[in-house]
């Protein structure tokens, strides 16, 4: 287990989707989905929001650069008892389509028609759940507003 996030964990990733309906599928190197494909994704850093983060992860392992259109789900769950795992799921829209791996973690990226995906024994659970349930309808992004200074908030959102 990595010791270093203590044992809260909060990651964020991100359903591209272009303007063919095509989804941004990437194979990760290490970890559980190691040869699947699944979504860009990876852990929030200090001093940025899940929406920064998603946006940084999908630019950091494809090249892409993502604007958020919506909170899509969340996914929850404890590792051996003992670890908080938590994902924060977007709906993206890409700026751009063309490719650059990190080729550090990411084994190979790619864009997917969901249904070739659906018949793939590589996607992922997620990628298959996402499938199943859909992806609307998205909570939508405010922002504008600050519940006060007493809380010492330096950037404030609400997806609803």
């Amino acid at each position: 287990m990595n010791q270093k996030r203590g044992n809260v964990w909060l990651a964020a990733c991100g359903l591209v989707v272009d303007k063919k309906g095509r989804w941004l599928v990437v194979k990760k190197k290490y970890g559980g989905a190691k040869g699947q494909w699944t979504l860009p994704a990876g852990f929030v850093e200090a001093g940025e929001t899940v929406d920064e983060a998603v946006k940084r992860e999908v630019l950091e392992e494809t090249g892409i650069v993502c604007h958020i259109n919506g909170l899509l789900g969340m996914r929850t769950g404890v590792i051996d008892e003992m670890i908080s795992d938590n994902m924060i799921l977007f709906l993206c829209t890409p700026e751009n389509t063309t490719l650059h791996i990190e080729e550090h973690e990411i084994d190979s990226a790619s864009w997917m028609a969901p249904e070739d995906l659906a018949y793939d024994e590589n996607a992922s659970l997620i990628l298959k759940e996402i499938m199943t349930t859909g992806i609307l309808p998205l909570q939508k992004e405010r922002t504008g507003f600050h519940p006060g200074p007493q809380f010492g908030y330096t950037a404030y959102k609400l997806f609803l």
